[in-house]
């Protein structure tokens, strides 16, 4: 018999199901977050599916785009009868144009809107943004709108600008010169004005005069807008060297002197027409109808287009005006120191020209016509010295005031380089009219 005691053991089964509780307990919870999760993954996964069917395939939705805003710019020029209603009327309500007429009065009166003029209209979205119109070559009339209404400004017109020497030689006349330098005729003009007082472009111009002009051109936008100033210029004319050099003389006004500062503005002009309005078509001289022979001095005759302004050749008074049979309508002018200066045969006078009338040098007086006694237009203009006529052509016009003493030294300083400029691309003739001149000054000075 076996007296051992043998305790009794635990099965393997029950040892295995406490061991599974134990185990199921200690990670049930780890295991509930698993599922969790899993769950929350295949749900979000579904989803996006879904919005990936909707959305044509496409992953990620699309953003809404910024509308676009559409900028217009319409340019033109003022045409006849245009307004600023006619112009803007479509934009603005009648008073709103009103009250942009009004507030325009102080800047630049709308009124004043010249035809050919350029003008400028920024559009925003159809809506109005910007005007901008040309009053001259210098400036322009800015309009914008804001709440109040509108912020109107008058500006310089922002221009580029280079420096540019030209010269050309007389083959023809001074316009033809200058287009076959490339140029354009409005230099013409400006240079003739600047040596009006010494120079008769219509009757002294020959073949092999020359010229150089040191010119600021001007540029808009890229594009070239016409001339600024003339900084400095040589005219060879008949053997004889003319100079201009621009400079300001203190509070003065920027005028032209000579290299010695001496002023080319004198008291009366070389001629009373300008060169521009001459017609190639017409004689520079007239044959008398009366007496079949070539007109002399005193007289100039000079045959032009009906129409054809005149020019005051001087400061002066009007001391006859009115129309006889053989001279026609004429006028005649009293300068100082007992000269006076004549025009017969006009078509017309200009407005507000009546006896007494004082009149400025280069005032246009009336217009060039073929009255009295006649046989085609033309203008006969004569010159007296106390009561003795006098040849114009061989008139030594004084000049005014040169540069002053104060300002003599910034003069040469100023005109140094220009001198310079010139000389370095000086036309031949020019050139040898230039040494005539020097080697003349010199002999007078001994």
């Amino acid at each position: 018999m076996n007296n051992d005691f043998n305790p009794p053991r635990t099965s393997m089964v029950q040892r295995t199901r406490s061991n599974s509780r134990f185990i199921n307990r200690r990670f049930l919870l780890p295991l509930l977050v698993l599922l969790g999760l899993g769950s929350l993954l295949l749900l979000s996964n579904r989803q996006q599916a879904d919005l990936i069917a909707q959305d044509g395939g496409n992953t990620i939705p699309e953003i809404s785009a910024v509308p676009e805003v559409k900028r217009e710019l319409v340019r033109g020029a003022i045409q006849p009868g245009e307004t600023i209603t006619s112009l803007l009327g479509h934009i603005f309500t009648p008073q709103q144009i009103h009250n942009l007429n009004k507030q325009c009065k102080e800047v630049f009166p709308l009124s004043k809107l010249c035809a050919g003029q350029d003008y400028r209209l920024a559009l925003r979205d159809g809506a109005f943004e910007r005007f901008e119109y040309d009053i001259d070559n210098e400036e322009q009339l800015i309009i914008l709108q804001n709440e109040e209404g509108f912020d109107i400004s008058r500006t310089a017109i922002p221009y580029t600008v280079e420096q540019q020497l030209i010269n050309g030689t007389i083959t023809s006349s001074l316009f033809n010169a200058v287009l076959k330098s490339g140029e354009s005729e409005t230099l013409a003009i400006n240079l003739a004005d600047i040596f009006a007082w010494d120079i008769d472009f219509i009757r002294d111009i020959q073949n092999g005069d020359s010229f150089q002009v040191l010119v600021e051109k001007r540029f808009r936008e890229g594009k070239q807008a016409g001339y600024g100033r003339i900084l400095a210029a040589t005219f060879a004319n008949r053997g004889e060297t003319f100079q201009a050099y621009l400079f300001k003389d203190g509070n003065q006004r920027a005028a032209y002197y000579d290299e010695q500062g001496k002023s080319l503005r004198k008291a009366f002009l070389k001629a009373p027409l300008s060169f521009s309005r001459i017609s190639s078509g017409f004689s520079l001289r007239r044959f008398h109808p009366i007496t079949k022979t070539w007109k002399s001095h005193p007289a100039i005759d000079y045959a032009a287009p009906t129409g054809t302004p005149i020019k005051a050749i001087g400061d002066g008074v009007i001391s006859r005006i009115g129309r006889t049979k053989h001279n026609g309508n004429f006028i005649k002018l009293r300068h100082s120191n007992g000269m006076q200066s004549l025009y017969l045969h006009m078509n017309g006078f200009a407005r507000k020209m009546r006896m007494g009338k004082r009149v400025a040098q280069g005032q246009t007086i009336g217009y060039v016509g073929m009255t009295g006694l006649a046989t085609g237009p033309h203008l006969c203009f004569r010159m007296y010295k106390n009561g003795r006529p006098i040849n114009p052509a061989r008139l030594k016009s004084t000049p005014t005031a040169p540069v002053s003493k104060a300002n003599m030294a910034a003069f040469k300083t100023a005109i140094a380089p220009l001198v310079a400029q010139l000389g370095e691309g000086i036309p031949a003739a020019t050139q040898i009219a230039a040494a005539k001149q020097s080697e003349h000054n010199e002999t007078a000075s001994n």
